[in-house]
């Protein structure tokens, strides 16, 4: 399986590259030996070596570690990956659900580790240290929008990045963590109803002495209805996206020791979101040669 999602990756990314200059390398090249790294959960230094390469899958230029270290923390890569990452959403139409949700996920190290980008937060179960990636699902194998921050960066702060960047229209569902006037606003700005369970009540009915946005009354009502109830139901569904993307071979799980520092972490999440994208897109393709 590790070979045809690298087939799957490496094709679209020497489609969607643009080459300039007088690299020895180009970027494409690159993103093939990290690609081959992660399907494997390896590390950049074992890519770049030619016996862990089947002879008919090996580059004909293959980076050393130095030069996949040093590269792939340019905008030119990140870019790259953030081009495959929305032709592979365009392929497999996951940003076209009238119901999206939003979480986060805990990207935990050790509490002993020195990355100084890791911080302490709210994690499974209790206080962790390490990332959150946050993400917004649409019903699709990859997440629609996401981004990676500091443990302690809260959900909120997340949202205001990620819903504006959100496409189409409908609801957005939400725990009680959402549960802000801003982010109601924000949402209706974006085309979408966000739909958050009210946090505890504080008196006045729970809507506190400030003025409401409409967005946060219509939710309050919404979740009083049927309808709400049933749209409720289906915020769980992110736990089923996580679940899956965790537990499949080449997804994503606990960070391993070589992804220290924001950069590397950021480069490895969305590596494992293409990862997730070209499984979907090998199904889809299998499925299709089957009935023809």
């Amino acid at each position: 399986m590790e070979r045809e999602l690298w087939r799957i990756l490496y094709r679209l990314t020497r489609e969607l590259d643009k080459p300039w200059g007088e690299r020895r390398y180009a970027t494409a090249d690159v993103l093939a030996a990290y690609f081959w790294a992660v399907v494997h959960d390896r590390p950049t230094r074992w890519a770049a070596d030619p016996k862990h390469w089947p002879n008919d899958l090996r580059p004909a230029l293959l980076p050393p570690q130095s030069t996949l270290s040093r590269r792939l923390r340019r905008p030119r890569t990140v870019e790259l990956m953030t081009a495959v990452e929305e032709h592979l959403l365009a392929l497999i139409v996951a940003g076209s659900c009238l119901v999206q949700i939003i979480d986060g996920k805990a990207l935990a190290v050790s509490g002993v580790s020195k990355d100084p980008d890791a911080g302490y937060g709210r994690g499974a179960g209790g206080n962790q240290k390490g990332c959150k990636l946050h993400a917004v699902w649409g019903g699709g194998p990859m997440p629609i929008a996401w981004g990676p921050a500091p443990m302690n960066v809260s959900e909120k702060t997340m949202a205001r990045h990620l819903i504006p960047t959100l496409p189409g229209a409908g609801y957005l569902l939400a725990d009680s963590q959402y549960d802000a006037n801003p982010l109601y606003d924000l949402a209706a700005d974006a085309g979408f109803q966000l739909v958050a369970k009210k946090t505890k009540d504080r008196g006045h009915g729970g809507l506190g002495h400030r003025c409401q946005s409409a967005g946060r009354l219509r939710s309050i009502e919404l979740l009083t209805t049927a309808f709400g109830g049933a749209l409720c139901n289906q915020r769980n569904a992110i736990e089923r996206y996580f679940g899956t993307w965790v537990s499949s071979g080449g997804g994503l799980g606990p960070l391993p020791a070589w992804v220290r520092r924001f950069s590397r972490v950021r480069n490895w999440v969305q590596a494992k979101i293409l990862v997730a994208g070209a499984r979907r897109l090998f199904f889809q393709e299998q499925h299709k040669l089957a009935f023809a």
